[in-house]
């Protein structure tokens, strides 16, 4: 993947473990962490930082073998994970340091703009087969989801209270999931809207409005007003956490994600700061 060697590029020659911070977890976030991070070198050459995506549980379980010094992941630690960080006495800081909205995307010509929660729920469950009940087209539904390792996946899957239907098409990433969107017009899938807009202003894509039946109007992704209302149904914290015995080491760039600068390039990548 490109960010990766990205980071080739960005790892110093100072060997210094002090001063060498390893981030690893959320695919929707490792977008936004290599460009901080790009950022953050420039101003701080002595540091080297290493990110590397895979999901949200692959960056918790990181930290729990000591291979890394930040998981970034876009959901909470589930019940499991933290009686593991108790039972090996590993504390942690948890930070919030954006909030994302998951979209929903469809081939640039499916035939509908607006999708509400309940046919989300039996598109994305397996209940409705086909797109017939939707848009009144035989078209078999295929759907474009993320692995059970992803944050994303989980939050979906707990948003809408279903399990994905068996015939989801696991994918490795958000960009593996744009990439299958563009060539199937029977396709749907989730990314982060953050991706979305990190992405060519001419999109290849349609970005599905949602609509939930208790509100009074449908409501994009990409709408910053509705983002910092709270109106979008699938809008979620994104969160860092650190080993208290990492703290010392990437406290400088925890910094520099909360300056003024930080929170700009936050912004520009298309997340939101919304406390």
């Amino acid at each position: 993947m490109w960010y990766r060697f990205v980071f080739l590029l960005l790892i110093c020659a100072c060997s210094n473990d002090s001063r060498s911070i390893k981030v690893k977890g959320s695919d929707t976030e490792v977008n936004l962490a290599v460009t901080l991070a790009e950022r953050f070198y420039k101003v701080n050459p002595a540091f080297s930082v290493a990110i590397s995506g895979g999901g949200s549980g692959l960056g918790i379980a990181s930290l729990l073998n000591g291979q890394a010094d930040i998981a970034n992941s876009s959901r909470r630690l589930n019940a499991e994970e933290d009686s593991l960080f108790k039972v090996k006495k590993i504390k942690l800081h948890t930070i919030v340091f954006a909030e994302d909205a998951t979209a929903f995307i469809v081939h640039k010509e499916f035939p509908l703009d607006t999708i509400n929660i309940p046919t989300l729920r039996k598109v994305l469950s397996g209940r409705y087969r086909t797109w017939k009940p939707v848009t009144g087209t035989s078209m078999p539904i295929n759907i474009y989801g993320r692995q059970s390792n992803s944050g994303t996946h989980a939050f979906v899957q707990e948003r809408l209270g279903i399990r994905f239907s068996r015939d989801a098409k696991e994918m490795n990433g958000n960009a593996q999931i744009m990439e299958g969107i563009k060539a199937d017009r029977s396709g749907i899938g989730y990314v982060g809207a953050g991706y979305i807009a990190h992405e060519a202003k001419e999109r290849a894509v349609k970005v599905l409005y949602i609509r939930d039946p208790k509100k009074a109007t449908a409501v994009s992704p990409l709408d910053e007003k509705a983002i910092m209302e709270k109106r979008y149904a699938f809008q979620r914290p994104l969160y860092q956490f650190i080993p208290s015995t990492s703290w010392e080491k990437v406290k400088t760039f925890i910094d520099f994600e909360r300056s003024e600068e930080g929170k700009l390039i936050i912004k520009a990548s298309g997340y939101y700061i919304t406390r």
